[in-house]
């Protein structure tokens, strides 16, 4: 195995999973596991939480292969499809008793072509959002067309908040007044529309009249706040760590340049040492000049353009061996490189951050 790992670390899951069920201990949990878990691994992350002595109702999913290799691999939890229904994905979703997504007629011809039996369904309902859903104005009328439908058990209607991880929630409230207005008028009406659900991280975290009947943890069951602007109300632990190894070493002297395109240049005699990461594993470009890393628990400066395959270190005169453990993410005793550090020098946010470390790092998994 290559000296460079994602270590991931499942009794941090696992202390997330409950802090996040202790602040919400009268709702159910959807598991978002999509994107592999976000880049920790949806297999091992759905076993690790069924571990637990209240495994998630429901695991959410992108796409029907995803959920087709968490079946395959054991898992049982009942599971939704976030993606629309389509002629792509039914026969998947009634092969493998999927929970489907709808939100237009089209969905439900499908449903009247190809299912002949019931199936439970999820209606999206766009409250804002501006993504995928039935418009908030056509909503209620959608949803008393789905449960008048003979094959459709509604298990659950759920909306998606844009601005929840944002310090300023007026949009985000908007949208939770839409979304309530509905369920309010679906029971006044005497229609059943399941379990209600819209808590996505941010709103975990600071919405708590959001929760409903379940809540849809994700960045933050991997250890990561939405951002800065959220609170941290919940204690998390991040979930994911980037270790290497110090692969080579060399003296380089004064005006001497490291790496593509001579975007580092020497000022004194010095040692660079070469770490096997790169933006195939994830390492962006952008970090070029601008990271560092943890060896010997002290901070290096990266050097030189990020290669497809290395990143290079300057450790000084520092005495420094082949095989010195390289903490590229993570925490190594009293010093962390965080998830939000990567997030300010990139300029994105910490899903893309673990999603990006790619299948060509090792997942090793610790406790």
């Amino acid at each position: 195995m290559r000296p460079t790992i994602a270590e991931i670390n499942l009794s941090n899951l696992k202390y997330n999973y409950k802090n996040i069920r202790k602040k919400n201990s009268n709702v159910g949990v959807i598991a978002v596991v999509k994107a592999d878990a976000y880049g920790h691994g949806a297999i091992q992350v759905a076993k690790t939480l069924n571990e637990t002595d209240t495994p998630p109702e429901y695991l959410g999913v992108a796409f029907d292969n995803e959920a087709i290799e968490l079946i395959n691999n054991g898992i049982k939890n009942q599971i939704i499809l976030f993606e629309p229904l389509s002629e792509f994905n039914i026969k998947n979703v009634l092969r493998y008793k999927l929970i489907p997504t709808l939100f237009t007629q089209q969905h439900l011809e499908l449903l009247k072509k190809y299912s002949r039996k019931k199936i439970k369904i999820q209606i999206d309902v766009d409250t804002g959002m501006g993504r995928l859903g039935v418009p908030r104005e056509d909503a209620f009328d959608f949803i008393l067309k789905a449960a008048n439908q003979k094959n459709i058990i509604i298990d659950g209607i759920y909306t998606h908040f844009s601005t929840s991880d944002e310090k300023n929630k007026n949009y985000a409230n908007e949208q939770l007044s839409r979304f309530i207005s509905l369920i309010e008028k679906l029971k006044m009406n005497g229609i059943n529309f399941g379990k209600a659900h819209a808590a996505n991280s941010g709103a975990i975290l600071d919405m708590p009249e959001s929760y409903f009947d379940l809540i849809r943890p994700g960045v933050s069951l991997y250890g990561n706040y939405p951002s800065t602007e959220t609170s941290e109300s919940i204690k998390l632990k991040p979930v994911m760590k980037i270790v290497s190894a110090v692969s080579t070493i060399r003296w380089f002297e004064a005006g001497d340049y490291v790496s593509y395109g001579r975007r580092f240049q020497v000022k004194k005699r010095t040692q660079i040492v070469s770490v096997p990461m790169g933006y195939a594993d994830g390492y962006s470009r952008g970090l070029t000049n601008k990271a560092r890393a943890i060896i010997k628990n002290k901070f290096y400066p990266q050097v030189g353009t990020v290669t497809m395959d290395r990143i290079m270190f300057d450790v000084g005169e520092d005495k420094i061996k082949l095989g010195d453990k390289v903490v590229l993410l993570g925490k190594e005793k009293r010093k962390e490189i965080s998830n939000f550090e990567w997030c300010e020098i990139l300029k994105t946010i910490p899903y893309e951050i673990t999603c990006n470390i790619s299948k060509r790092v090792p997942r090793v998994y610790v406790r």
